[in-house]
């Protein structure tokens, strides 16, 4: 999927291999917040900088509102990951975070629902929309 991108492609992998390693020692079940935690352990002890909770302003017709929107983590200023502990992942989950990499110029994002029995049928990769 990122086979263009060789960098990106080992990024979006070490990322999943850390969500695979908080998977496979909690499990499913958990709340989203739980799993958030142990997976920005498990990033910073793969020596993966990244920042939480990132605020992407949100612009209607040029006119900036007093809102913004909320990116669960970007990891080394190049992929978003937004973490989900629900059911089923919905449509509307992905549609999210192409919003996100629409709103930021990202190329590259994962959706990743940790509440899967298999980690591997929870994770999508993202890619942004061609313009």
């Amino acid at each position: 999927m990122l086979a263009d991108d060789p960098k990106l492609n080992a990024l979006t992998g070490a990322i999943l291999g850390a969500a695979i390693e908080v998977h496979r020692v909690l499990g499913p079940g958990l709340l989203e917040s739980i799993y958030l935690a142990c997976f920005r352990i498990e990033l910073g002890l793969r020596r993966l900088r990244f920042i939480e909770q990132t605020s992407v302003p949100v612009v209607y017709k040029d006119i900036r509102l007093n809102a913004a929107y909320r990116i669960d983590l970007t990891v080394e200023d190049q992929v978003i990951v937004e973490v989900k502990a629900v059911d089923t992942l919905l449509p509307v989950h992905q549609s999210q975070v192409v919003t996100y990499l629409k709103v930021t110029g990202y190329r590259a994002g994962l959706l990743i629902n940790f509440n899967s029995v298999r980690l591997k049928d929870g994770v999508r990769r993202v890619l942004a929309p061609k313009p």
